[in-house]
C-alpha cells in the first residue's frame, strides 16, 4: 500500500510538472507571438508613414512641374503672338504701299486718257478736213473727165478685166509648172506633215488592245507588290501595260500585233485564274504563245483552203496567218489578201490567164506586212525577199514587188494584182469609211463643183479621187478654165475631209453647127 501511494504521488507530480511546463511554454509562445504582432504593427505603421511622406513629395513635385510647363507654354504663346503681330504689321505696310502705288498709277492713267481725248478730238477734225478735200478732188476730177466716179470705175474695170484674167491665168500656169518641178523636193515634207496630222488615230487603233477587268481591285493585283507582276508581264511579252484611271480596263500597247495578242490572251487567262505572280505569269505567257502560234497556223491554212492555193511552204503559211493580227487603215490584212486573191482569180478568168497562179500572186502580195515590225525595210521589199527565200516563181516575186508600182510589172499577173489591190482598198466601207459617208462625200464633191458659175455638169469618179467638170464654152474661156480649176480645188480643200488627193479636171468643148440646104 505505501508503495502504490508513492507511485501514485510520483505520477501526480510528474503530471503536474508536465502541466506546469506546458503552461509555461504556452505562455512563452504567446508572449513571442504578441511581440511579433507588435513589431509587425510598428513596421506597417512606419511603412504607411513613409508612403504618405513620399506621396506628399510626389504631389508637390507634380504641382511644380505643371506650373513650370504652364509658364513655358505661356511664354511660347506670347512669342508666337508677337511674331504674328509683326507679320500682320508687315502685311499692312505692304498693302499700304500697294494702295499708294495704285493711286499713283490711276492718276497717271486718268491724265493719259485726258491727253488721248484731246488727241482724238484733233484727229476727228483733221479727218473731217481730209474727207472734205477728198470730196472736192473727186468733184473736180468728175468735172474734168465728164464721168462720175461709178462710171469711171466701171470703165476702168472693163478695160483691165480681160488683160488681168489672161495675165492671172498665165501666172497660175507658171506657178503650177514651178510647183511640179519642186514636187520631188517637197514630197518628203508633205509625207511627214500628213503623218503628223492624220496618222494619230490609225496608230492608236492599230497599236493598242483593251482588256476588260471584273473590278478595279484587279488592277492592284496585276501591278503586284512593288510592281513585280506588271514588270514580269512586260518583260516576257515585250508589251507596255498602261494601268490608268480608265474604269475596269487595262490597255496593252505595242507595235507588234502578235506580241500584243499574246499579252492579251495571257492577261485574260490570269484574270480568270485569279493567281497572279511571276511564276504563274511566265506559265500563262508560254501557253498564250503556243495558242497564238496554233491560231496563226490554222488561219494561214484556212486562207489557203478558202482561196484554193496549194503547195505553199509551211513558213509562208505561218506568215500568212500572222496577217490576221495586222490592219491597214482599219482593214484586216488577211481578209484584204484573201479578197485580192479572189479578185485576181476573177480577172484572170476574164482575160484567159492561169487562175491559180493569179490567186497565188494576190494572196502573197502583202506577205511582208506580217513581219514589218521585226524586219527593216518596206513591206514590199520584205515580201519579195520572203518569196525568193521560199522558192516562189519569178512571176509571183515580181507581182509582190510591183503591186504598188515600185518596179515595172513583168507579166500580166503583176498588173492584175495592182488592179485587185486598188479595187479592194477603194471599195466603199473597206477602209475606215461607211457607205453612207462615202456617198455623202461624192455628193458634196459634185455639189461644190456645180455651184460655180459657168459649170454645166460635174461627175465624181474613181471612188471620189477625181472630179470631171463640164463647163459652158460661151461662159468660160480657155484662160478662165485655169482659174476655175484653182478655185474649185481651194474650195474642196477648205470644205471637205478626204483621204489622199482629188484630181480636178475642167473640160471645155466647143461645137460649131451648120446646116447644108
Amino acid at each position: 500500500m505505501p508503495i502504490g501511494i508513492a507511485i501514485l504521488a510520483i505520477a501526480v507530480c510528474a503530471i503536474l510538472a508536465a502541466a506546469v511546463s506546458w503552461f509555461v511554454s504556452a505562455k512563452r509562445r504567446q508572449m513571442q507571438i504578441e511581440e511579433k504582432i507588435g513589431n509587425a504593427t510598428d513596421k506597417a505603421r512606419s511603412i504607411i508613414d513613409d508612403a504618405v511622406k513620399t506621396a506628399e513629395e510626389k504631389k508637390r513635385e507634380s504641382i511644380l512641374e505643371a506650373k513650370e510647363e504652364a509658364i513655358k507654354r505661356k511664354n511660347e504663346l506670347d512669342e508666337e503672338i508677337k511674331t504674328r503681330r509683326a507679320e500682320v504689321q508687315r502685311y499692312e505696310q505692304r498693302v499700304t504701299r500697294k494702295e499708294e502705288n495704285l493711286d499713283r498709277k490711276t492718276a497717271a492713267v486718268e491724265k493719259r486718257e485726258a491727253g488721248f481725248a484731246a488727241k482724238e478730238e484733233a484727229l476727228n477734225k483733221k479727218t473731217a478736213e481730209v474727207e472734205k478735200l477728198s470730196q472736192q478732188r473727186t468733184q473736180e476730177l468728175e468735172r474734168i473727165s465728164g464721168l462720175t466716179s461709178e462710171e469711171a470705175k466701171e470703165y476702168l474695170l472693163k478695160t483691165v478685166e480681160s488683160d488681168v484674167r489672161l495675165e492671172t491665168a498665165k501666172m497660175v500656169k507658171e506657178l503650177e509648172n514651178e510647183a511640179k518641178e519642186e514636187a520631188d523636193k517637197k514630197a518628203k515634207e508633205y509625207v511627214v506633215t500628213a503623218i503628223q496630222r492624220c496618222a494619230v488615230d490609225h496608230v492608236a487603233e492599230s497599236t493598242i488592245s483593251v482588256v476588260q477587268l471584273p473590278n478595279d481591285e484587279m488592277k492592284g493585283r496585276i501591278i503586284g507588290r512593288e510592281g513585280r507582276n506588271i514588270r514580269a508581264l512586260e518583260t516576257l511579252t515585250g508589251v507596255d501595260l498602261i494601268v490608268d484611271d480608265t474604269p475596269e480596263a487595262v490597255v496593252l500597247s505595242a507595235f507588234d500585233p502578235v506580241r500584243r495578242e499574246v499579252a492579251r490572251i495571257a492577261l485574260e487567262k490570269l484574270i480568270v485564274d485569279g493567281r497572279i505572280h511571276p511564276a504563274r505569269i511566265e506559265e500563262a505567257v508560254e501557253k498564250a504563245k503556243k495558242e497564238v502560234e496554233n491560231t496563226i497556223r490554222e488561219e494561214g491554212e484556212a486562207a489557203c483552203l478558202e482561196v484554193g492555193v496549194r503547195g505553199l511552204h509551211h513558213e509562208l503559211v505561218k506568215y500568212l496567218g500572222r496577217l490576221k493580227y495586222r490592219t491597214s487603215y482599219g482593214q484586216n490584212a488577211l481578209k484584204h489578201s484573201i479578197e485580192v486573191a479572189q479578185l485576181c482569180g476573177l480577172l484572170a478568168g476574164e482575160v484567159g490567164l492561169d487562175i491559180r497562179l493569179a490567186k497565188r500572186c494576190g494572196l502573197l502580195h502583202d506577205i511582208g506586212k506580217s513581219i514589218d515590225h521585226e524586219v527593216e525595210g518596206s513591206h514590199i521589199q520584205i515580201g519579195t525577199d520572203l518569196c525568193r527565200k521560199y522558192k516562189e516563181s519569178p512571176i509571183v516575186v515580181n507581182a509582190v514587188a510591183a503591186h504598188h508600182g515600185d518596179c515595172e510589172p513583168e507579166s500580166l499577173y503583176a498588173v492584175l494584182v495592182q488592179a485587185a489591190d486598188a479595187i479592194s482598198a477603194a471599195r466603199p466601207g473597206a477602209r475606215r469609211e461607211t457607205v453612207e459617208t462615202y456617198t455623202n462625200r461624192l455628193k458634196d464633191l459634185e455639189d461644190i463643183t456645180n455651184g460655180f458659175k459657168g459649170v454645166e455638169k460635174s461627175y465624181a469618179i474613181q471612188a471620189g479621187r477625181e472630179v470631171r467638170v463640164m463647163v459652158v464654152p460661151e461662159q468660160i474661156s480657155d484662160a478662165d478654165m485655169v482659174l476655175l480649176a484653182r478655185d474649185i480645188t481651194k474650195q474642196i480643200e477648205n470644205e471637205l475631209d478626204y483621204p489622199g488627193q482629188i484630181k480636178v479636171n475642167v473640160i471645155r468643148e466647143s461645137r460649131v453647127t451648120e446646116y447644108a440646104k
